[in-house]
């Protein structure tokens, strides 16, 4: 499948580290808290976390950590549709279309839980036709733009002739819950908010470069599952965040990346979901012939926006050049699951 155009959205709201530490040891959070978590927090916001800002959809950021359940989903439901309505009207305006022109929408998040899903909402938004096809994929956590790119390669594989946009929006600020766990604790210092939208076709776009995904493949590992996962506390979404999920990541990248099929080529770039600092040296480390800059910039302007960081740190690439014809590049995402997902980006 070719691409058509690519766009990304953040909220307008963003907070450096240090003033979200500020802003964690003025509220009442800090009460739940004890010395050593404060000690932690203070530690990981001030100190280099690979993460200069992040954006937040929130308007009430002193309460963040206070919100009730009803709340939380209110939060989701107001912000969600609108962040990814923004993403995909850019993306629609680079690719000269009108959202009527869509055959169908498919959109992923894991931050919030609506029915009928986001797609409803921004079908309605944009003015998506009556017949236009909806698909919402919700819980595959961080890593689930690949699958759902994927998911649009089967549509257009079904229906060669049509125009299918895909979005992944997270509204990680109508997710945050903080207590002494320390995986708890350094969620709270890497999520943030954003959409990325992708439009794509069976064929590419007449009279201009075309930078095709294929070559799609995955693995799961429920084994480790409890390592990375949201579960429900008193009525919210607590991530948790075991320490190994470095060391997990990096050996499903490199064993994702070892099972490409026979005769692939192997990629000359490598595009990463930015998990987190120890995340990205610790894919460097397995796979040293591959530095992940875009995926590196992509945290540090805006932390970790779980399933669309992946499309942003590909954004990145794609503003630097474009895959030389007969390179790859590997796109790869990770999270829930244990999973890792990958697909090829080429040039047509």
């Amino acid at each position: 499948m070719y691409l058509q155009a690519l766009a990304t959205a953040v909220p307008t709201t963003s907070l450096s580290q240090p003033e979200c530490w500020q802003l964690l040891a003025q509220s009442n959070a800090r009460k739940r808290l004890s010395e050593r978590s404060l000690q932690m927090l203070e530690a990981v916001l001030t100190g280099d976390s690979g993460i200069d800002r992040r954006h937040f959809s929130a308007t009430d950021l002193d309460a963040i950590f206070d919100n009730t359940p009803d709340q939380l989903n209110a939060a989701f439901r107001e912000a969600a549709p609108r962040l990814a309505g923004r993403a995909l009207t850019s993306a629609l305006e680079q690719a000269g279309l009108r959202a009527s022109e869509l055959d169908a929408l498919l959109i992923c998040t894991c931050t919030g839980y609506l029915c009928p899903g986001v797609s409803s909402y921004v079908a309605e938004q944009l003015g998506l036709r009556p017949n236009a096809f909806l698909q919402d994929i919700v819980g595959l956590g961080c890593g689930a733009a690949i699958p759902t790119l994927r998911a649009v390669n089967a549509v257009l594989a079904a229906q060669p002739n049509a125009t299918v946009a895909c979005v992944a929006v997270e509204i990680c600020s109508a997710a945050f819950f903080i207590d002494d766990d320390p995986g708890v604790l350094i969620s709270a210092c890497l999520f943030s908010d954003g959409a990325a939208a992708s439009i794509w076709s069976a064929k590419p776009k007449a009279g201009s470069a075309a930078v095709r995904c294929h070559g799609f493949n995955t693995l799961h590992r429920p084994q480790d599952r409890d390592k990375l996962c949201f579960e429900t506390r008193d009525g919210k979404l607590r991530n948790l965040l075991h320490k190994s999920v470095p060391a997990l990541a990096a050996d499903a990248v490199s064993h994702l990346l070892a099972d490409e099929p026979f005769g692939t080529p192997p990629p000359t770039q490598i595009i990463a979901h930015p998990g987190g600092r120890e995340v990205i040296k610790a894919i460097e480390g397995v796979l040293p012939a591959y530095p992940l800059d875009a995926t590196r910039r992509v945290l540090r302007n805006h932390g970790n926006m779980s399933s669309p960081s992946v499309l942003f740190a590909l954004a990145e690439a794609l503003r630097v050049g474009r895959p030389e014809p007969d390179r790859h590049w590997w796109l790869v995402s990770f999270g829930a699951g244990f999973s890792a997902h990958g697909c090829r980006i080429t040039s047509a």
